[in-house]
This record gives structure tokens, sequence and C-alpha cells, in this order.
């Protein structure tokens, strides 16, 4: 059985047994420094003082090219039985955090407010079913599966099809892609084009997008001789949204920190917290229902330091008997968002999940 798989364009890597659990991803990453880990693959929870679904496989191969599934067998259906919360709900919360945005009396800037949906399954969802759907409708994102016992959910799977590079190590060379900024396509190509400008121009979403890539320059910047990024982002397109983003590069210094020490030092980022980093992660640790994984990180890293690590996010939890699931969307909260439109994107978000497994996400006007 494969607990871990984590595969895009490039490669793929798959890792199956466990020959020691680690809770604590620091711990895990000392293992690696020190010799007693080959490697170390699985996921980071949301909230980095939760425990960790992180182990040494008894075996770990990696591919060049994609993971190929055998076949597609047809899918169970799948319906959303629960919002969480009710649309209305989610609106009056983004709406308080506006307020709160716009007042003088806090020092936050900016936080993800999510939501999630509850699904049904008429017969058990098998895991690589769910990711061979995935990878098909989304070649070019990192699709991911995860066994999340070593964290205590015994027998849950965390699965999704992340568009957001968190961090890559190669040698000395680093790169990290962050996304933040976000439009529905459309299915009008004039449209379509016109909605990748106005996101590419508005002031809302670029202030938004900097606050990301400014937090994880400066992370990276004590680590690195040197970054390079562009000026002014780049519009990243999934088959759902557009998005903002901008490529990140540098060389480390020696000595230089493995590739989950570096994802430690960036997770979670303003993408999927807020900022500042503390203030929005206690705001949301305290008004939102818990996250688990969704938001986390899903990776692996060598005893060379070499690794990656994508951010887990358009993912969902999957019960150990496959018959429902949790998915998560969110978005970014400034002073300026729009409560519907926020709303609006959470469920364009939550369709590049659930979409790819022939399930419908109610419309959000209710």
């Amino acid at each position: 059985m494969t607990e871990f798989l984590l595969t895009g364009p490039g490669s793929a890597v798959r890792a199956s047994g466990v020959r020691e659990v680690h809770h604590d991803p620091w711990a895990a990453a000392d293992a690696l420094r020190a010799g007693r880990a080959a490697t170390i693959a699985g996921a980071l929870p949301f909230d980095p003082r939760g425990p960790a679904a992180l182990v040494e496989p008894a075996d770990l191969t990696r591919t060049a090219g994609p993971w190929r599934p055998a076949a597609l067998p047809e899918l169970p259906r799948l319906r959303v039985v629960r919002e969480t919360p009710e649309p209305a709900e989610h609106r009056a919360r983004v709406a308080a955090l506006v307020e709160l945005l716009t007042g003088s009396g806090t020092p936050l800037r900016k936080v993800v407010a999510a939501r999630s949906v509850l699904v049904e399954a008429e017969a058990a969802l098998e895991v690589e079913v769910a990711a061979a759907y995935l990878l098909t409708r989304h070649p070019q994102a990192s699709v991911f599966t995860v066994d999340l016992t070593p964290a205590g959910r015994a027998g849950a799977v965390l699965l999704g099809a992340s568009p957001e590079l968190l961090i890559r190590r190669q040698g000395s060379q680093v790169s990290a892609y962050p996304l933040a900024g976000t439009a529905p396509r459309d299915p009008n190509p004039e449209a379509d084009s016109a909605q990748a400008h106005r996101l590419a121009d508005s002031a809302k979403e670029r202030s938004e997008h900097a606050f990301v890539v400014d937090w994880i320059a400066d992370r990276l910047a004590p680590v690195c001789t040197g970054l390079s990024l562009p000026e002014s982002p780049r519009l990243v397109g999934t088959r759902e949204v557009w998005h903002l983003g901008t490529p990140i590069h540098g060389v480390l210094r020696e000595p230089a920190p493995n590739a989950l020490e570096l994802a430690l030092l960036l997770h979670p980022t303003p993408a999927v917290c807020g900022t500042p980093t503390a203030a929005a992660l206690e705001y949301i640790t305290e008004f939102e229902e818990d996250r688990g994984f969704y938001g986390g990180a899903v990776g692996w890293c060598d005893e060379h330091g070499d690794g990656s690590w994508a951010v887990a996010v358009r993912s969902a939890e999957l019960a150990a008997d496959g018959l429902s699931l949790r998915a998560w969307a969110g978005g970014g909260i400034v002073a300026g968002s729009d409560p519907q439109a926020e709303l609006d994107e959470t469920t364009v978000k939550l369709g590049t999940l659930l979409g790819a497994l022939n399930c419908a996400v109610p419309a959000a006007t209710e």
C-alpha cells in the first residue's frame, strides 16, 4: 500500500511502510541531519502547534515524469450534505473581518477565511482512484495523498491537487512560487482575458499578493546568499481560476537548511494564514473550525537535504471508510474585501477538487 504520493508534471514520489513516526517536524528534520533517517515524507498541519503526519518510510521511490494511474474506474456518486459555515454565516464572518481590518485597533492586515463542505459517497471512494481523477483534470498541479494515521487520524487520508509550491531544494538551489490574489476563469476567451487583466491591475489583489511575497523573501533572505524575483507578479492560470504568482529563486548559504527545515521556516505563509502570521493564526484558531491539514504542507526530504513541499490547498480529508470527505477552501480577506465575492471565490476553489470527482458544489447565493 502507498501511504504517500506527491506527483506533478516533472516527477513523482511514492512512499510506503513506516520505519518511524514523527509528530514533531523539527525532530524529523534533526533525524535527517544527524543521519538517523534516510528520508521523511508526509504532511504538516495548518496549525504548527498540532501533530504532524510525518514518517520515515520503509520505501521511497522517485521517478521522472508524473505518476501514471493504470486505469480510471467509475467513481461512486458524491453529494454535498453540509456546509460549514453556511454561506450566509461565511459572508457575515467576512464582513466582521473587514470591519476589524478597517479599524485602527488591530495589528492585523490580512486574514485568510476558510469554509468547508462535507461530502458523502454512495460507495467507498478509493484513494488512488480519486488521485487519478485529480491528476487527469489537473495535470499541472501537485497531486497528493497522505495517510494521516501518524497524526492520530486513524485511516484518514489527505488528498488534493495543489497549484502552489511552498519550497523546493535541489543542492544549493532553492525555489518557491507563492500564489495570492484570485479571479474566476470565464468560458468566453475574451471575457476570460479581461478577467485576467483586471486581476493583474487590481490594487487590492496586488497588495494581498505583496504581503505573501515580501514575507517569504524576508524569511528566506537570512539563509540565502541572494534572491531573485520579478518586480511584478505573473498571471498563473488553472482550469478554474487565475492567480497572481511570483517565482522566487535563491542560493542557500552554508550550512544550508534541508528542505523540511525550509518548509518549517515558511509555513504557514500569509497565503493560507494572514499578516502578521502569529496574530492571524490566533484569530483563525479562535473563530474558525479546526482546519486539520488543509492549508498545511505536503512533501518529502532526503538525507542530502533535497526535497519538495506543496501547500496543501484544493484539498480534502477522506474518512477511513471512504464514505465521506471534507473539502476546504479559503480566501485572503483585506480591508477592501467584498463578502459575496469572497464566498464566490471559495465556491470556485471547492470546485477545483470536487469537480474532478464529479461532485457539484452548491451555488454560493443562499
